[in-house]
């Protein structure tokens, strides 16, 4: 990897954070129109794109974390996880 996060990142990664960036920066914006006219409606619409912003960005989070994860791998810093089995069931 390299000494910044963003050159190592994939591109499905960056999407993400930019989806999350606009939507956020999106409600943003609409909350402060909405409260400045006395909008309720689209307070709601603002309120509804920050949490869509944020699950965008907690998915960003858990696919950085699996670009990690595999780097570390495939370099041989890490192991792979195991396949769980299922027990019998027996005593």
């Amino acid at each position: 990897m390299t000494n910044t996060p963003w050159e190592a990142a994939s591109p499905h990664y960056k999407k993400i954070v930019f989806i999350s960036m606009g939507t956020i920066g999106l409600g943003i914006i609409l909350t402060v129109i909405g409260s400045l006219n006395h909008l309720q409606p689209l307070l709601f619409l603002a309120i509804g794109l920050l949490v869509i912003g944020m699950l965008f960005h907690i998915a960003g989070l858990v696919v950085r974390a699996r670009d990690v994860r595999n780097w570390r791998i495939a370099n041989g810093l890490a192991t792979p996880r195991t396949k769980k089995t299922k027990d019998s069931g027996a005593n």
